[in-house]
């Protein structure tokens, strides 16, 4: 069995593109021409150059020292907060935005939760002197206020989602709405493995750099390649995806998801879909999903603007039924918990998305010579108001 989408975007048996007619001709256009493109000298030249001198890869892999001390394991971070922008979203929107100059394409329009999509997506187009639109919830719009600013600075439009729960889920449906009324000269970037094939795999592939990276850099410390384990925080899950992809089909690489149980997993205020989630469909794509008995999406919830997503992304949903990933749920409280010791440990602020990953030593035990790899996928910065309001800093 393999874990990467086959030629229809299926990962087993989610993924597929399920839109309407009026989307069809955008996304046939971009699955008839993405591996084309990628596979372009020029565009491969273009790709790892800019990733080279602008966003400032290859991002270290650092052995954290105290931090396996005290869990008695070695403890790696992929360093992804240390990207231009602050996060791994950056290696995506680079990809896609040449993806977009390659189909002609001169209007670009994404969403965000956590806002680190939506800056990335606007410091690309402020490079490449493009239009830019982001849709964001008006809840998001709020507790990321300093995202917004550096979207604004960087000369993008922030429009405001006012409708459902005001996050996430709901910028996605006003960016699917742009992108309908204004087809031909528009590109849409999706900021994660979500949305309708050929998206999921195509945002999988250029985040693989990160996989990619850990390869060699993992041969050069510890004389192998392989972890004994990848760890990710998922919302969507580019981050996770990007840290698993070139291990999906290496069986001794144990897989770990870590997504956000908010106040509890059975409190109503989660986000922790492999647990929560029934198979259906949302922005296009055929997937595990938080929703009613008779159907209708619930509104998950989490202290983190980019986990609160009610769905995940089909690889993801496939990693959680095959078996291939072990998911663990993390908690508000535990997350927070975590973040502020690999602050205090590490001289590290992550972002707290990735918090909830560095909290899963509670739950899991790892052996002493076990070699754990953590995307380290955000920096903390744009959650500086939350820690302080929640440690009373």
């Amino acid at each position: 069995m393999s874990y990467h989408a086959n030629e229809k975007g299926y990962y087993g048996e989610f993924g597929g593109a399920f839109i309407p007619e009026m989307l069809y001709p955008n996304c046939e256009e971009l699955r008839q021409n993405y591996l084309k493109i990628m596979a372009e000298p020029s565009f491969t030249e273009e790709f790892h150059q800019l990733l080279k001198d602008y966003v400032g890869r290859p991002t270290p892999l650092y052995f954290a020292e105290r931090l396996s001390e005290k869990y008695q394991t070695k403890i790696y971070l992929k360093r992804e907060d240390l990207c231009h922008t602050g996060a791994h979203k950056v290696n995506n929107t680079i990809g896609q935005i040449l993806m977009a100059k390659k189909l002609g394409k001169n209007r670009i329009i994404a969403e965000t939760g956590a806002g680190q999509h939506g800056v990335a997506t606007a410091t690309v187009c402020a490079l490449m002197g493009i239009e830019c639109v982001v849709y964001m919830g008006e809840i998001d719009i709020a507790r990321q206020a300093p995202n917004v600013a550096r979207m604004k600075m960087l000369g993008a439009e922030v429009r405001a989602a006012k409708s459902g729960s005001r996050t996430l889920k709901d910028a996605t449906n006003e960016a699917i709405r742009d992108w309908i009324n204004n087809p031909v000269d528009t590109h849409y970037i999706i900021g994660s493995v979500v949305g309708p094939h050929p998206y999921p795999d195509m945002v999988a592939r250029f985040q693989s750099v990160i996989s990619e990276e850990i390869k060699w850099q993992l041969k050069e410390k510890e004389g192998r390649e392989n972890p004994d384990y990848v760890v990710a925080c998922v919302g969507g899950g580019s981050n996770a995806a990007g840290a698993y992809f070139h291990y999906l089909d290496e069986p001794k690489v144990g897989i770990i998801a870590v997504e956000a149980a908010g106040k509890g997993i059975d409190t109503g205020e989660s986000a922790a879909t492999s647990a929560l989630g029934k198979v259906g469909i949302i922005h296009g794509s055929k997937t595990l999903l938080m929703q009613t008995q008779d159907g209708q999406i619930t509104e998950p919830y989490s202290i983190s603007a980019g986990l609160d997503y009610p769905g995940v992304g089909p690889m993801h949903a496939h990693l959680f039924r095959s078996g291939r990933g072990e998911f663990i749920s993390i908690t508000d409280d535990e997350a927070m918990t975590a973040g502020l010791e690999v602050s205090q440990l590490e001289g590290i602020i992550p972002a707290i998305e990735t918090s909830h990953a560095f909290a899963i030593f509670d739950y899991k035990k790892f052996e002493k010579e076990d070699v754990v790899v953590i995307n380290l996928s955000g920096r903390g910065d744009k959650d500086l108001q939350t820690y302080i309001d929640y440690f009373k800093l």
